[in-house]
């Protein structure tokens, strides 16, 4: 936001600062539904492994671990700052390395079974279940599944922020980075490819946490959604602090002043600090995200709008505007229409997706009993 708010002044500042937040809001809430998911996942393939596939009662609640994972949230969530919070990103490599190849591999396995399945260059074909209609807008929102890859931009130029003025850091980031892009991305494609390519038109939206995806070996899945729970549970923290700052700043800049509630600071156990202004705001922020994953616990329309509302603005609309700028490229030019071009395009991308996403959660919603 610090950089829009220098190249481009205020009114792309703020509307940087409503999409960034949004997204990190939105983010948030999806690694609830996400952690629930796979917890659930657990229990139900171990379940099954115990009592066999058909037995009934081996469909598991997703509430009851957005509850547990809430609790968990609202515990770490009174760290004072991310700085405290380093370690997670070591911790997170290393989970997101495990499940990917994990579920790589489990696909590959599927697909050496030499199971036959309904694969075609189009996907599901139209029929009784699938009319014109509803793959038009399943395929819209399967754009914004695509576009939530791309999130990445996002934490992109904080790195570059950190970074000092020294050519060799820079470049040795700059590589690591490429290397980085290069190697989700392969994930991402292997993870599409051959999970459509093991289970054809019937392929789950999760392979990991799916109903209809793998069941064996048991310890394996377990394995992999152990490691999505783990590796989320340190996400939201890392998506969440900073709409933490942001709150906390301006509202100590507003009623900071003489207010004891927001200033006091109480030591709970060796260094760590707790305000109870922090403690309210950031157990409300907590339950407030529980709520709406309660409400929408549908895994990818509700990653279809993230992607959407994240991916033009900040993975291509704001860095274009920049560039352009920094770039002192001319009006008119052939590299300033290609560039407005491919805006305009990924613009209407995100508003196909982010139309195709809503309508799928409607959809979800209106046949959903939340508490019941």
């Amino acid at each position: 936001m610090d950089a829009v708010r220098t190249h481009l002044g205020g009114t792309n500042f703020m509307f940087c600062a409503i999409a960034q937040y949004a997204t990190l809001i939105g983010l948030s809430t999806g690694y609830a539904i996400t952690t629930a998911l796979s917890l659930g996942a657990i229990e139900r393939t171990t379940c099954y492994h115990k009592k066999g596939r058909n037995w009934p009662d081996c469909s598991p609640s997703t509430r009851n671990y957005i509850f547990y994972f809430g609790v968990l949230q609202i515990i770490l969530s009174q760290i004072p700052n991310i700085r405290k919070l380093s370690f997670i990103s070591v911790v997170a490599s290393l989970m997101s390395f495990t499940y990917s190849i994990i579920g790589v591999a489990l696909a590959t396995a599927t697909i050496a079974r030499g199971l036959k399945v309904r694969i075609s260059l189009t996907g599901v074909p139209i029929g009784t279940h699938n009319s014109a209609m509803d793959k038009m807008w399943n395929t819209f929102s399967a754009i914004g599944n695509i576009a939530i890859s791309f999130a990445f931009s996002i934490v992109l130029i904080e790195i570059q922020d950190t970074l000092k003025a020294s050519p060799r850091e820079n470049k040795v980031m700059k590589e690591a980075t490429c290397v980085g892009i290069i190697v989700s991305s392969a994930f991402y494609a292997l993870c599409g490819i051959l999970g459509y390519v093991a289970f054809g038109n019937d392929a789950p939206g999760n392979l990991l946490t799916d109903n209809h995806a793998f069941y064996e070996p048991y310890w394996l899945l377990g394995l992999a959604n152990a490691c999505i729970a783990v590796h989320l549970v340190g996400a939201y923290q890392v998506f969440s602090q900073p709409v933490f700052e942001f709150v906390e700043s301006w509202c100590m800049r507003k009623w900071g002043g003489t207010s004891r509630f927001m200033r006091a600071e109480y030591n709970i156990v060796g260094r760590l600090e707790v305000s109870l202004f922090r403690i309210v705001w950031r157990t409300t922020y907590v339950m407030t995200t529980m709520l709406v994953a309660l409400i929408f616990p549908f895994f990818n329309a509700f990653v279809g709008l993230l992607g959407a509302i994240s991916f033009w603005p900040l993975t291509i609309y704001f860095p274009i505007k920049m560039y352009i700028l920094q770039a002192h490229i001319q009006k008119w030019s052939l590299s300033w229409i290609s560039l407005h071009t491919l805006s305009f395009v990924c613009f209407i991308v995100s508003f196909l997706a982010a139309a195709g996403s809503i309508r799928n959660l409607i959809k979800s919603v209106l046949h959903y009993k939340p508490f019941a």
